[in-house]
């Protein structure tokens, strides 16, 4: 099929961040895309060839728009997952797959994929409902401190707590819910794994990923990770493992522990452009944005490999702030070398949504980490 400058159309269930960077490339290969959002205001409208706003959850919303495109893509995991199954099964290439999908939407499907495959995880428990939970917690069953997770809906730190005492469970909703024992671990880690149908896999180097501690986010990526080669080379195995049984086609970023006696366990994955690979666009011969789109179209899949060391800083609404947005002591950090910042087009802000982020490229590691934290202290997104 001729993908570029043709007839061809590639449609993106989501609309936001991830969307309007994987949009990106598609106009560098002048690739016909439609975009469907229930945002009037998504960030991916500017820059796609058509954009529909509508419910990513509604079963006709979704089938109707797959029934305009060749190839189907998502950059939000939640999405209908009937409407898409009916459009595979009539014959629209969907990737990655509804099948795909389906086992990763619930995190306790997720988990329990993993416990099934025997790939090394946390342990953890599923309960269907925050009074089930309590009951375990009250009968010892559940030991404390532990990690809540809601199977559904989570996203971006929000759906995920750590409880400490029995009376942190009454500011839970009443959800579908895992509690995963809490892991002493050395690093929180990421491995990017690119897929296309034809079975060509790759990956991306190992990622460090340094977290908020209150707001559950990450705040820094560091490629790569700061971790030894053995290490490395077992995250990559690891991620290898999940991609193969997950019989993934697209990106797929694979979570991850390092536990103190450097056992490698997966926390979650996402299957699609990810956080843990923002870094790509400035630091990578082709970005993740590039290798998702070569991947779904089945063409040759681009280097992985870093041309330089590289951190990504997360910009997220600065505590206390909501309402319209501004990027303070944007014109100073332009002026340093190595430094790139990524607005999403987000017009208002609040605290820690995700407004953008800076990719720090340099050829050593130590400077371009201290060029970040200067980047993290100096920018901040404020409301007017």
């Amino acid at each position: 099929m001729n993908y570029f400058s043709s007839d061809f159309k590639l449609g993106i269930l989501g609309g936001g961040q991830l969307g309007k960077m994987l949009l990106f490339d598609t106009r560098k290969f002048d690739i016909q895309t439609y975009v469907l959002d229930p945002s009037d205001e998504a960030p991916s409208k500017i820059a796609c060839n058509k954009f529909f706003q509508g419910d990513l959850m509604d079963y006709e919303t979704v089938y109707n728009f797959g029934k305009q495109v060749d190839v189907l893509t998502f950059e939000i995991e939640l999405v209908n997952l009937e409407a898409l199954t009916q459009l595979e099964n009539e014959g629209l290439k969907i990737y990655p797959s509804p099948k795909t999908l389906k086992g990763i939407q619930n995190k306790g499907v997720q988990k329990d994929f993993y416990a099934k495959n025997n790939i090394p995880t946390a342990p953890y428990k599923r309960f269907e409902n925050l009074e089930n939970l309590k009951s375990a917690v009250t009968s010892n069953e559940v030991e404390m401190p532990f990690v809540w997770k809601c199977t559904e809906f989570g996203y971006d730190g929000n759906g995920v707590k750590i409880v400490r005492q029995i009376s942190d469970l009454d500011t839970l909703p009443n959800v579908e819910c895992i509690a995963e024992t809490m892991v002493p671990f050395k690093n929180e880690l990421a491995v990017i794994v690119v897929r296309n149908p034809s079975g060509e896999m790759k990956t991306y180097p190992v990622v460090e990923m340094e977290f908020h501690p209150e707001a559950n986010q990450v705040e820094y990526v560091i490629c790569p990770a700061r971790i030894d080669d053995k290490v490395a080379e077992k995250a990559r195995a690891v991620a290898l493992k999940v991609s193969e049984n997950f019989n993934h086609v697209g990106l797929l970023a694979v979570e991850m522990f390092q536990t103190q006696d450097d056992e490698i366990l997966v926390n979650e994955v996402a299957p699609r452009p990810h956080n843990s690979g923002h870094y790509s666009i400035e630091a990578s011969y082709t970005s993740q944005f590039e290798n998702h789109l070569r991947a779904i179209l089945d063409l040759p899949l681009g280097n992985t490999d870093s041309k330089v060391a590289g951190i990504m800083v997360n910009l997220v609404g600065a505590e206390g702030h909501s309402g319209d947005v501004v990027y303070e002591n944007i014109e100073t950090i332009l002026g340093w070398d190595g430094v790139t910042p990524h607005i999403y087009g987000k017009k208002q802000t609040r605290p820690f949504r995700k407004m953008g982020h800076v990719t720090i490229v340099n050829e050593n590691m130590a400077e371009a980490r201290r060029i970040a934290q200067e980047v993290k202290e100096t920018i901040k997104v404020i409301s007017a």
